[in-house]
């Protein structure tokens, strides 16, 4: 007897927003390190067949795998969930989730292709190739002084 899917058809079928969301995260800060999927999986002994699930949402992360995530990628749990969409926060994130959204300090707007240019991704690993925290920090003072000044606040 042939079993059948109908027990989580919308679960098989497409994947959680909030997943989509924290796998984005993941590929997001893997890119910015410089770091394959390859490198990514063995540091965490998974294939990166299954690095790319977790990027594309199609594989839930759980939380002591979201931990060991952190770890290797060398960011706190919840950078994971930040910049996620208002509405994605209001509709899938508990009361606890809808009480937070929007006391994040306001942003600059970033659209994702920003992130995502090569620019970007080299500026970002040059930086961090700076081992000495004193020059780093004298650097991203220069740039932010470089940078107009935000007459609107």
């Amino acid at each position: 007897m042939a079993e059948e899917s109908t027990d989580r058809p919308e679960r098989e079928s497409r994947p959680s927003p909030i997943d989509v969301h924290v796998g984005s995260r993941i590929r997001l800060r893997r890119t910015l390190l410089g770091m394959s999927q390859e490198r990514l999986g063995e540091a965490l002994g998974l294939t990166f067949q299954q690095i790319q699930k977790y990027e594309r949402g199609v594989n839930r992360v759980g939380a002591s795998r979201l931990f060991d995530l952190a770890r290797v990628l060398d960011v706190p749990i919840s950078f994971f969930f930040d910049d996620m969409p208002e509405p994605l926060a209001r509709e899938y994130g508990g009361p606890a989730m809808r009480r937070a959204v929007g006391f994040a300090e306001p942003q600059e707007g970033f659209d994702d292709e920003t992130l995502h240019r090569r620019e970007t991704l080299e500026l970002v690993r040059a930086y961090y190739r700076i081992t000495d925290p004193v020059v780093r920090k004298r650097v991203f003072d220069l740039i932010k002084s470089l940078a107009p000044v935000d007459s609107g606040a």
